[in-house]
């Protein structure tokens, strides 16, 4: 094959747009913290400076799995790691304005069953549909928030 500037341009594109469809295709994976509170760190390693303490139930996207640790991004957008034992399958959202009102039914109509303050956390109840994710508070009380109003989907 010769190896010539149109080749190796043809090449490098190619290689660009499949690791651009690989990206694309990369499905974000949330979890939130387990049973008990987790320390995040700057670098995999229980040795690496410590950031901070996520509460349990705190929504984390993971973005890199290393070993038995994974890279996480918080609701704020700041990146850390931490041990992926103390990460759990299970879902929550946090509220990303005050006065998030939760619904009795998925319409801007339906009258509010619950008002939030910024950062409450939910338990995500039934996956999303039609721009709208039916959540449930800690006290038990259940409804349905628009998408875009939470964090952790």
């Amino acid at each position: 094959m010769l190896n010539n500037p149109v080749t190796s341009k043809l090449r490098w594109m190619t290689g660009a747009v499949l690791m651009l469809a690989s990206v694309a295709s990369h499905a974000v994976d949330f979890k939130s913290v387990g049973a008990a509170p987790v320390i995040l760190y700057d670098a995999p390693s229980p040795k690496g400076g410590k950031l901070y303490v996520a509460p349990r139930g705190m929504p984390l996207e993971v973005v890199l799995s290393y070993g038995e640790w994974v890279k996480v991004r918080d609701a704020s957008g700041e990146m850390a790691w931490t041990e992926a034992k103390g990460l759990s399958p299970k879902r929550s959202l946090v509220a990303r304005a005050a006065n998030l009102k939760v619904r009795a039914s998925p319409d801007d109509n339906s009258s509010a069953v619950l008002l939030l303050d910024k950062g409450v956390l939910l338990e995500l109840s039934e996956p999303a549909t039609s721009g709208w994710v039916k959540v449930r508070h800690k006290d038990g009380q259940t409804g349905y928030v628009k998408t875009s109003e939470v964090w952790g989907l």
